[in-house]
C-alpha cells in the first residue's frame, strides 16, 4: 500500500544545493527491509555540512538526508522486526548514501536498526543521537584502556560545548571522573559546569605544536577538535595516558610528532561510530540509557522543528550551536 509523507530533499545546483520540503510516496523510498515512520532525528556537524553540499558526502541526487533517527516501525520483511516496535538507526553512511530521517517515513536495512532500548523514550535517543552514540564509545574506549576515575589527574573533553563534548562531559562525570572541559566560548563555562566539568579550559591554550612534548597533565582525553588540538593535547598526557579521536572540526590534519608516543606511551585511540558492530552498539545504547543523566540531557537539547532545520544547519557549521539539537520530524 502506498502512503504519502513529506520530506526535505536536496538536489545538487551548479554550485552547492537546493533544499525543498516535499511530498513524498513510499513508491520514492529506497530499498530496505523494515519501513519506520520517523518521530525524531537531530542535527549533528555532518549533517550541517551535507545540507550545505560539503565535503562531498553525497554523490546521488534528489536525497533526503539526516544521519539519525528514532521511530515506529510501520512494516518489516525482517524476523526482527514486527510492526510496533521502536528502533534508532545511526551511522551506516544513512543521510549520506542511503535517504535518511529528515522525512517522516524512511525504508532501510535490518541490520542498521537498534531496538530502542529500556529506559530511554524515542526522543531521548535523538537528544543523544550519533554525537552522544560516539561521545558513549570514545567513553567506553578509554575504560578498555584502563583509564580510571582512581587515577590522580582529569580527563579533558577538547569541542566540550557541542554535541559530542556536552554528553562527554555528562558522562564522565556521572561515572565519577574529574573533567576538564575546553571552549572557546565563555558563555557556555556554566552550562559546562552544570553538566560536571571541575576545571574549564580555553581552546586557545590548546593551540602550541612548536614543542613535542609539554608538562603532563590529562590521564585521558575525548577529542572531537583534530589538527593543532588534538597534537597538542597529545603532548600534555601523562605517562601511558590514552587519547579517543573522534571529529575533525578544527581540521583532519595532525601537526604533532611521535615523541609522545615513544617517550610516554600514549596511546590514540580512533573511534568510529559509522560501522560499529551490532553487538558493540547495542552495548553503547544500554549504557546511555542507564548511565547518562536524563536532567543533564534534557538541559543540553534544544529542540526544533524539521521545518526550521536549513537556518540551524549553517549555525552548526559556524560553531554557534551548544549541546543536542532534538528534530521533531513530524513538524514539516
Amino acid at each position: 500500500m502506498t502512503e504519502p509523507f513529506r520530506a526535505l530533499v536536496l538536489n545538487q545546483k551548479e554550485k552547492g544545493v537546493s533544499a525543498e520540503f516535499k511530498n513524498l510516496t513510499t513508491d520514492d523510498l529506497p530499498d530496505g527491509e523494515v519501513l519506520v515512520r520517523v518521530k525524531w532525528s537531530t542535527l549533528n556537524y555532518k549533517d550541517g555540512m551535507v545540507l550545505n553540499g560539503l565535503g562531498r558526502l553525497v554523490r546521488n541526487y534528489p536525497h533526503v538526508p539526516g544521519i539519525d533517527f528514532s521511530g515506529e516501525v510501520v512494516s518489516s520483511t525482517d524476523d526482527r522486526y514486527k510492526p510496533g516496535d521502536n528502533v534508532v538507526l545511526t551511522g551506516w553512511r544513512v543521510g549520506e548514501a542511503h535517504w535518511g530521517g529528515y522525512g517522516q517515513l524512511a525504508r532501510v536495512k535490518a541490520d542498521w536498526l537498534v531496538p530502542l532500548p529500556d529506559g530511554l523514550e524515542a526522543s531521548q535517543a535523538m537528544a543523544i543521537g550519533t554525537a552522544g552514540f560516539t561521545a558513549m564509545l570514545a567513553v567506553m574506549a578509554l575504560e578498555e584502556q584502563g583509564v580510571s576515575k582512581d587515577q590522580d589527574g582529569e580527563v579533558l573533553v577538547t569541542g566540550a560545548a557541542g554535541g559530542v563534548g556536552s554528553v562527554a562531559v555528562s558522562i564522565l562525570s556521572s561515572l565519577g571522573y574529574r573533567v576538564a572541559a575546553s571552549t572557546g566560548r565563555a558563555e557556555t563555562h556554566q552550562y559546562l559546569r552544570d553538566l560536571g566539568a571541575s576545571t574549564i579550559v580555553d581552546r586557545n591554550e590548546l593551540t602550541d605544536t612548536s614543542k613535542p612534548l609539554l608538562a603532563e597533565r590529562w590521564i585521558g582525553a575525548i577529542d572531537s577538535v583534530g589538527s593543532t588540538t588534538l597534537a597538542h593535547v597529545l603532548s600534555e598526557m601523562k605517562y601511558h595516558g590514552v587519547v579517543a579521536a573522534c571529529g575533525l572540526a578544527g581540521g583532519p590534519d595532525l601537526p604533532g610528532t611521535v615523541i609522545p608516543f615513544l617517550l610516554r606511551g600514549v596511546k590514540l585511540i580512533g573511534i568510529d561510530s559509522v560501522m560499529c558492530p551490532y553487538e558493540k552498539r547495542v552495548r553503547a545504547w544500554q549504557r546511555l540509557a542507564q548511565e547518562l543523566p536524563k536532567d543533564q540531557l534534557e538541559a543540553a537539547t534544544t529542540k526544533i522543528a524539521l521545518s526550521d532545520i536549513l537556518p540551524w544547519g549553517e549555525k552548526i557549521l559556524k560553531g554557534q550551536v551548544q549541546g543536542r539539537l532534538l528534530v521533531d520530524v513530524q513538524d514539516c
